[in-house]
């Protein structure tokens, strides 16, 4: 038998819950909620509890978990829409006179969904069909406050500043490791020695972790779980990359680069001792990295 919710089970602390919705799909009335959120429920019902109304507004959390998630299921491009449209047919968007109160009220609401999702996932909106939507929905609600206007220009300036810096990303390094010809004769090694360029453990620590966040930051959420769902479970050295998740390529590119550059240095010499010389150098620098925090240094100098 379905459980019955009563009033205080509906309602997110501090806010109402999202207007009901018809049950699709076999779906139960009354389904269990889970800190304010649906524990289990359909795509439809998971979306509208995403909108905001005028007096509700979605759990951060929820708003992170479902956006994130969602994808493995319904492209962004489509999820925006669909909840651009509901926001525009809930709050009677569509009609020539708008009810300037209840959108003064909502308004914010929506704003701050928006800036949430463009701040978290921005690579959502590359295309240009997801800013016409933003756009739409925008220049709806505006004439009722010429903030609005602002604040979404503020929001766009942002999102075009981060798509930017993600464009020039280190994901462009990943044609580095493509063979060079030359056409005349190879120009000579220029090679020098670890050891010989920095000798100090927590220098080369600090310069890695340097490495490390600079490849980091340009990872978003969303590349591993698109790396998670082209991963195919029967070729376990088949590639799981593709072209939504070239800054988490890039990323183990370079955890791949650091554990060559270790075996190098350490067979580069040709005496037993320099070789254990050069052995304990990397073990302080593996150290030096764990004491920093940055594991991923540490684990590709183990590795090497």
């Amino acid at each position: 038998m379905p459980r019955t919710l009563s009033t205080s089970d509906m309602v997110t602390p501090g806010s109402l819950g999202p207007p009901p919705t018809d049950p699709t799909d076999g779906e139960q009335i009354g389904q269990p909620l889970l800190d304010g959120a649906p524990s289990s429920a359909s795509l439809d019902t998971l979306i509208q509890h995403l909108v905001p109304t005028t007096d509700y507004y979605p759990e951060k959390a929820y708003i992170f978990t479902f956006l994130l998630s969602s994808r493995l299921f319904i492209e962004p491009r489509e999820l925006l829409a669909r909840v651009c449209h509901l926001c525009i047919e809930q709050q009677q968007l569509d009609q020539p006179v708008l009810d300037k109160a209840r959108v003064r009220k909502f308004g914010p609401k929506l704003l701050q969904l928006l800036a949430e999702w463009t701040e978290t996932f921005p690579r959502d909106f590359q295309e240009e069909s997801t800013i016409g939507h933003l756009k739409d929905v925008m220049g709806r609600i505006a004439p009722c406050d010429e903030t609005y206007r602002k604040r979404m220009q503020q929001l766009l300036q942002a999102l075009h500043q981060k798509l930017a810096a993600q464009g020039q990303g280190p994901e462009d390094l990943l044609g580095a490791d493509k063979p060079i010809s030359y056409r005349t004769k190879p120009p000579a090694s220029i090679h020098r020695e670890l050891l010989g360029v920095c000798s100090d453990p927590y220098t080369l620590a600090q310069q890695l972790t340097h490495v490390e966040l600079e490849r980091l930051r340009h990872i978003g959420p969303e590349e591993f779980v698109q790396a998670f769902v082209n991963k195919d479970p029967l070729a376990s050295t088949k590639p799981c990359f593709s072209d939504k998740t070239n800054n988490l390529e890039a990323y183990v590119k370079w955890f791949n680069r650091l554990c060559y550059l270790v075996a190098t240095e350490i067979c580069m010499p040709a005496k037993k001792k320099q070789r254990a010389q050069v052995v304990e150098f990397f073990i302080d620098v593996a150290r030096e990295c764990f004491n920093i925090g940055n594991f991923n240094s540490l684990m590709a100098i183990i590795s090497g």
